[in-house]
């Protein structure tokens, strides 16, 4: 198997480094009152008197002003669990798809975004700390975001991704990590282990020293996989620095490096996936197939506080190398670069408040694409030499105007220029004549919605949206046996309307958001072999509609005595998504393939104010997804049962442990769709983990 020269030595000093740095400044970092220490070394939990930083409560109460549905995560909800990828993040999110496959590989998917690609990620923008960690084309992964250096994380669904530029179908995610000034404690030192020769630790150091702060992040996972030849290695590490100049300018640099060894273990028969589910395919151990990938971000955000109003200005680089042996042994290495300056500002006209937010993105990105033959794991002879460069040209607007006291007219457009190009170096053994092609994007997409916001804890709202999806290099440079070439694809475009409400009042919450979108050109894939990776063609016209759902009630407060302050809670969520074609000639009404039309999730859980708490849940897909767009076949639904409990001390130390799918139930939990299965190759389902069980303590001081 091919192995990496380059090891892991940078992480480990940037983690060696902050540890070191923090530790000489005091010997006792819980005491910050000691007259030997740099005062003010920390100060946990206030942020506002930092320009760039915000604490969950302040950004979950600046997001629940936007006039549409959105979601939010506060790292605190899964900090007791094993929370290795971001189905652990996102799973109690309302609207919010996500399925593992392998390792952090995994299917996320928002109102029908991406709900045919089988690997990575479409549709979506993956923000961290509000800067593109995607790369230029709209293609990514999600193997750079660490659940343990997240504070919180922000769901834009649909065309409330506007608010940072994005408008795509299914919307952005922003990852938010935490500051020096709200982290959780100074330090963090994390160690858990369980199921499938699963280890992680994790260090979590910051400091506040006058106007400087900086934060570390570093996590070392190791996992063999539930499955045969899906054993993966992730080493994290993120940081970000800030400095303020003045009360009115401060600036802070992100840093990150991610090294990440996965193996594959492909896809199988459903006879296999149900009945001999930690099988690996053939041609996984044969090739051994792998994804390793080594990235390296930084970013800056400079924010300036006007008389009227904040600019902040975002710039970011990201360097990638990705091998990643599976039909052909693919080998890229590229830049992703941009700058975006971001306004923001709340005015008052004719004594109405006036909120606005407008930017600009430009940012492009060059990827060194070369293949050749799979010789088990190894290069072979080059099949490819290419290069692909994508460019973006981006400016929005959003404007809500309170034109009466606690509603709001919301207005918003993006104007986009995207330019992807590809150039065939030429001169090999498939095709010896030199080829390149590009093409150009443009778009317009207006936003019109109402919001309502009678106090500040409760919203409903109206919008109609329209977005638009550029095609990324996965669709455009498309695999044809031995061969690779470019395709022409259209844009996807589509019209959304929703409707919702969310809010609180007394033991209750709920979020709720009804949705329709009218879809042309629909980006969709195919599977034609398992091995290589799915084609992709513009749908006629789809319809996507549906119900995102989530609710939470306080059944029982002060169980066992009057103001013990113990509690009951049951939570749960049901999505339903139903997507077809519309009067397509091939597929007529039938379903789109990849997504399940009800996913319910409900928990049950217990907790006291010493720390004790304990949660039980289910996970409930009454029927499975389609496997193909002819609706020939069709997974069987599941039902999963979870059991998490653990204890925060208050010393600093919490313990846990979390069990999952209790039953052993066998099921499939994502598959490669293909046009029809009576004649396509039948191995493309992903089998679902089993029994699993993990622990862990947390100490933070």
């Amino acid at each position: 198997m091919y192995r990496f020269i380059k090891r892991s030595g940078a992480l480990s000093s940037a983690a060696v480094f902050f540890a070191t740095h923090a530790l000489a400044q005091t010997g006792k970092p819980s005491d910050v009152s000691e007259p030997k220490l740099l005062a003010p070394l920390v100060v946990q939990g206030q942020a506002g008197h930092s320009l760039t930083s915000s604490t969950p409560a302040q950004q979950k109460r600046k997001l629940d002003e936007t006039s549409g549905s959105v979601g939010f995560v506060n790292s605190e909800s899964y900090t007791n669990t094993y929370a290795f990828t971001l189905r652990d993040v996102l799973k109690d999110v309302p609207g919010v798809f996500v399925q593992n496959r392998y390792g952090q590989e995994l299917r996320l998917s928002i109102r029908g975004s991406g709900i045919a690609r089988s690997y990575h990620t479409r549709g979506l923008e993956i923000l961290q700390d509000g800067i593109p960690t995607n790369q230029a084309d709209g293609s990514g992964d999600y193997y750079q975001i660490d659940p343990l250096a997240l504070q919180a994380t922000e769901v834009y669904k649909g065309g409330n991704g506007l608010a940072y530029g994005s408008s795509t179908l299914g919307g952005a995610i922003d990852f938010l990590t935490p500051t020096a000034h709200t982290a959780v404690a100074p330090n963090i030192l994390r160690l858990e282990g369980g199921s499938f020769g699963t280890v992680r630790s994790s260090a979590q150091f910051s400091r506040v020293v006058g106007p400087l702060d900086f934060i570390g992040t570093f996590t070392v996972d190791h996992n063999d996989g539930f499955r045969q030849h899906s054993r993966g290695q992730y080493e994290q590490f993120n940081a970000n620095i800030g400095y303020r100049f003045s009360p009115n300018v401060e600036t802070r640099f992100y840093l990150g490096a991610y090294i990440v060894d996965q193996q594959l273990p492909g896809t199988l028969s459903l006879s296999d996936a149900l009945n001999n589910p930690t099988k690996a395919a053939a041609s996984a151990l044969s090739g051994d197939q792998a994804r390793n990938t080594r990235t390296e971000r930084i970013a800056n955000r400079t924010t300036v506080k006007l008389d009227v109003g904040q600019l902040d200005i975002d710039t970011w680089a990201i360097h990638k190398s990705l091998y990643h042996p599976i039909f052909q042994v693919i080998d890229q290495d590229g830049w992703t670069y941009g700058v975006a300056p971001r306004y923001t500002a709340t005015l008052n006209l004719g004594g109405m408040r006036n909120d606005v937010i407008a930017g600009a993105r430009f940012f492009g990105g060059n990827t060194q694409a070369r293949q050749y033959v799979n010789v088990a794991g190894n290069r072979g002879t080059q099949t490819l030499d290419s290069s692909q460069n994508a460019y973006n040209y981006e400016a929005y607007v959003e404007n809500r105007l309170f034109f009466l006291p606690t509603v709001a007219l919301m207005t918003g457009v993006k104007a986009l220029r995207d330019v992807r190009e590809y150039v065939d170096h030429g001169g090999l053994a498939a095709d010896p004549t030199y080829k390149s092609a590009s093409q150009t994007y443009n778009g317009i997409n207006p936003k019109l919605g109402l919001l309502w916001q009678p106090n500040r804890e409760i919203q409903a709202f109206v919008d109609i949206t329209r977005s638009q999806d550029t095609p990324d290099f996965t669709d455009l440079a498309q695999s044809f046996a031995s061969t690779t070439r470019f395709t022409p694809l259209q844009s996807q475009h589509a019209w959304t309307l929703e409707v919702g409400t969310r809010g609180t009042r007394g033991a209750v919450s709920w979020d709720l958001t009804a949705y329709q979108s009218m879809v042309r050109d629909q980006l969709l894939q195919y599977t034609t072999n398992p091995d290589i990776p799915a084609a992709t063609f513009n749908a006629n016209k789809t319809v996507l509609r549906g119900i995102e759902a989530g609710a939470s009630v306080d059944v029982w407060r002060d169980v066992f005595k009057p103001g013990s302050g113990d509690r009951i809670t049951l939570s749960g969520l049901w999505n339903l998504s139903d997507f077809r074609f519309r009067d397509d000639p091939q597929y007529g009404s039938n379903r789109i393939a990849g997504v399940p039309v009800n996913v319910l999730r409900a928990a049950l859980s217990y907790a006291r104010p010493d720390g004790f708490h304990v949660s039980a849940t289910v996970d409930w897909v009454p029927a499975g997804a389609w496997a193909d767009d002819a609706n020939t076949l069709r997974v069987p639904g599941y039902t999963l049962l979870g059991l998490q409990a653990g204890m925060d001390f208050r010393n600093g130390v919490s313990v846990f442990v979390d069990a999952r799918n209790l039953t052993n139930k066998r099921y499939v939990s994502d598959i490669s769709t293909v046009a029809n299965a009576a004649t396509a190759s039948g191995a493309i389902f992903y089998p679902g983990e089993g029994r699993s069980v993990f622990a862990g303590i947390r100490y933070a001081f």
